[in-house]
């Protein structure tokens, strides 16, 4: 019987990571969480990962928890932004392979690609290693690297993560061969928090540009600017013709409170009419 293989993602890398490993195999199903309310009208909307399922045809399963009655009808499963911990249960069901973007055991934890930009790390990677019980410490199947540069946000170490992901996987499916994940640098990507998000001026200016790249396009961070609260989405190091600056950083584009986003030109024109 030919080995099934599953993919258990949510999140919108996640759903990266599944777009292109379809196009390469043939996945048996997807597991990802439950549709949530989400926006103003807290309407159910379904995971990024479904909305990618359900256009390749690939069958979607929702399982509320997976606990030990989830009886997991495959043989491998790629673990790729799924946002819960898989019980041991389920561990010793299959095989887990987790998709971690990071250089491991460098930023262990939820958020890699935000930690890695904001701690300014000059290149980060992709890792597939096996799920076990302890927080992304598994043995290491493949693991590559690429260096980051200063235009890199989220949003593209994301894509590029994703892509590196794929092929990755490809090499090492369905057999993979592991060897030990060294303790020696580990260090932990925590959940990005409130506190995480706010920029503050006086503080150098490459760490709030690495704090801005590192939550763009997908959380923005916060701050203040002549007593209006913003969302910063884009900046780069100031010149002397910059338009709108603060802290050392020409802010690009913006969110004023209540407001879409929008360019620096257009946050100004409006404050002068």
């Amino acid at each position: 019987m030919a080995e099934r293989l599953a993919v258990a993602a949510t999140a919108p890398f996640g759903a990266d990571v599944l777009e292109g490993l379809a196009a390469r195999r043939e996945i048996a199903f997807l597991i990802t969480r439950p549709d949530r309310p989400a926006g103003r009208g807290q309407k159910l909307r379904p995971p990024a990962a479904k909305v990618v399922a359900g256009r390749l045809g690939i069958p979607v399963l929702q399982p509320e928890k997976l606990d030990a009655s989830f009886v997991l009808e495959a043989d491998t499963v790629v673990l790729a932004a799924y946002g819960v911990l898989i019980p041991e249960a389920q561990l010793e069901q299959a095989l887990w392979l987790n998709v971690h973007p990071s250089l491991l055991p460098r930023w262990r934890g939820a958020a890699p690609v935000e930690r890695t930009l904001m701690a300014g790390d000059a290149e980060t990677g992709v890792t597939i290693h096996e799920t076990v019980k302890e927080l992304d410490a598994g043995p290491i199947a493949a693991q590559a690297a690429f260096p980051l540069g200063a235009e890199d946000d989220a949003g593209t170490v994301y894509e590029k993560t994703a892509s590196l992901a794929v092929t990755l996987l490809d090499g090492i499916l369905p057999e993979p061969v592991f060897r030990p994940q060294s303790e020696e640098g580990a260090c932990y990507a925590a959940k990005i928090g409130p506190e995480d998000r706010e920029l503050d001026w006086s503080r150098p200016p490459e760490e709030n540009l690495n704090r801005v790249r590192a939550l763009s396009p997908h959380i923005g961070a916060r701050a203040e600017l002549d007593g209006r609260r913003l969302l910063v989405w884009r900046a780069r190091p100031a010149e002397p013709e910059s338009a709108l600056v603060a802290g050392g950083l020409e802010l690009l584009e913006v969110q004023p409170e209540g407001k879409k986003r929008m360019a620096a030109a257009d946050y100004l024109r409006g404050l002068r009419q």
